[in-house]
């Protein structure tokens, strides 16, 4: 049907790439940010990291006293990254599957068994006094826990394209809230009846269990976490299953049960070849559904990136607290804690003030990309400042480079801003999201668990046998990085919009 023409109808029309243009440099007026649900979410955020960073100082000294290594100073670091490692192992066997029946029952229920198993878990590993002990806390943590991936879904859920940066520019600033306050609470607590013997040193209780006061203080905030989740936190999925409907036997019908454990393939009909689902965008997708190429493309952003940064994570500490002699720089358990919790701050706080502003100069791809190669100066340090320390010793050049390798690493902490952005885009329906974070967690967890125990193990061999001069840890994490290189230029250049 042609338009009706008249006298202000303009002669010459504009090409379509043209309005196309003046369209896109006219900005959206932005919505504000729904503060009192996010708000609560951060609370509940810090539970994560805090449980996970607290046990970063002490973790060489206390494999040291449960006696695994047997005096071999060259197995500790493989044993901590075991520890580290065995979280994300667990997690990855089981956040999928928390992440979906979030999708079904709702995110708060999930959120509040996650916060449960963080609290016991963390009391149990306190209490710990065998390396098994430490071994099946860890992994019970790690297999009640599904809140990261939910928590991404919810706030996809309650924001839009328009403030969606900087609502993910506030998750890291609570995330580095609790890796600041993880490592020191970890570095200071610690064998309290010989830190403060005026308070504890007549309580046999913490002698027996030196590692149970900083242990006990994130699992009490995990458990008024949930206080919180249970008290204010509103429900995003309005269209949620009854828990005690998920455990009662299907009725036979024509038509597939809807449940948390429909078959992919049975239920694959409504699924077009592409793999995208064009009607019932309110029902959650089976597994086909979900793995679609661009969900695997953002997720596999996600992993890259999350397995250099654990790896330089895990390594960071062990690297401190080894000797000068044996490739590290030999500080003790205070200043690592130290340490650790001023680049945890320095994130939070660059987060909130930059990041957004980054992201709307440079986009997502471009700035993914520089967060990635930026990693490649801060491994290098390593084996720099181990140099400078046999030299010189602990000088202030070496507390320079330790400065740059902290500012750089606050730098890198970007790309986790820019990820979940990639992944909620990514999801086939909005229904989805949840099954979209989880199995983005899913690879994020198997490459933490492979990254720790990857990462420490080739730092214990570069020890022991002074491969490649005792760099061979280094050229792995390098490697690492080239496969973050290689998925970034893979990505669009701006989000998927539907």
């Amino acid at each position: 049907m042609s338009r009706e023409v008249d006298e202000q109808t303009p002669l010459l029309r504009a090409p379509d790439s043209e309005r196309h243009t003046e369209e896109q440099d006219v900005e959206p007026e932005r919505t504000p940010l729904p503060w009192r649900q996010l708000a609560t979410l951060l609370v509940i955020q810090i539970s994560e990291p805090l449980t996970s960073q607290v046990i970063s100082p002490f973790a060489p000294q206390l494999i040291r006293d449960v006696g695994v290594t047997n005096g071999d100073e060259a197995q500790v670091g493989f044993y901590v990254g075991l520890l580290h490692s065995l979280f994300f192992a667990t997690e990855a066997l089981t956040i999928f599957h928390w992440s979906r029946i979030s999708d079904r029952i709702g995110r708060k229920p999930v959120l509040l068994i996650g916060l449960f198993g963080l609290s016991i878990s963390m009391y149990c590993f306190g209490l710990a006094k065998t390396f098994w002990g430490l071994i099946l806390s860890r992994c019970f943590n790690g297999a009640l826990n599904g809140n990261i991936g939910v928590m991404r879904s919810m706030i996809a859920e309650i924001t839009d394209s328009t403030n969606v940066a900087e609502a993910f520019a506030y998750l890291p600033f609570t995330w580095s809230a609790g890796t600041t306050l993880g490592p020191l609470i970890g570095g200071s607590l610690s064998h309290p009846a010989e830190r403060f013997p005026s308070l504890f040193g007549n309580l046999d209780f913490f002698k027996e269990y030196p590692y149970f006061l900083p242990c006990a203080v994130p699992a009490t905030v995990s458990a008024l976490c949930w206080a919180t989740t249970y008290i204010f936190l509103d429900e995003t999925v309005k269209t949620s299953t009854p828990v005690t409907k998920l455990f009662r036997p299907r009725k036979e019908s024509g038509s597939p049960a809807s449940s948390v454990t429909d078959s992919p393939i049975s239920s694959s009909s409504s699924v077009s070849s592409d793999g995208i689902q064009p009607d019932n965008s309110d029902k959650p997708l089976p597994l086909r559904g979900v793995l679609v190429p661009r969900v695997i493309l953002a997720s596999s952003s996600y992993a890259a990136i999350a397995l250099v940064d654990i790896a330089f994570r895990t390594v960071q500490p062990v690297y401190y607290a080894t000797p000068v002699s044996m490739g590290g720089l030999g500080l003790d358990t205070p200043t690592i804690g130290t340490i650790l919790a001023v680049l945890g701050m320095g994130i939070g706080v660059c987060q909130i003030f930059f990041f957004p502003r980054l992201y709307y100069l440079m986009g997502p791809r471009n700035l993914y990309m520089f967060c990635v190669f930026t990693y490649l100066p801060m491994i290098a340090l390593f084996p720099i400042l181990n140099s400078m320390a046999r030299e010189q010793g602990l000088s202030s050049s070496v507390w320079v480079c330790i400065c740059l390798q902290v500012a750089t690493t606050i730098l890198a902490s970007f790309a986790y801003g820019v990820t979940p952005i990639y992944i909620n885009a990514s999801a086939p329906n909005k229904a989805s999201i949840g099954a979209t974070n989880g199995f983005a967690q899913t690879l994020v967890s198997i490459m933490r668990a492979i990254g720790p125990a990857a990462a420490n193990s080739a730092f214990s061999i570069s020890m022991e046998n002074n491969y490649m001069g005792g760099n061979l840890v280094y050229y792995i994490m390098a490697g690492m990085v080239s496969l973050g290189i290689f998925v970034s230029v893979l990505l669009p250049r701006q989000v998927w919009r539907d």
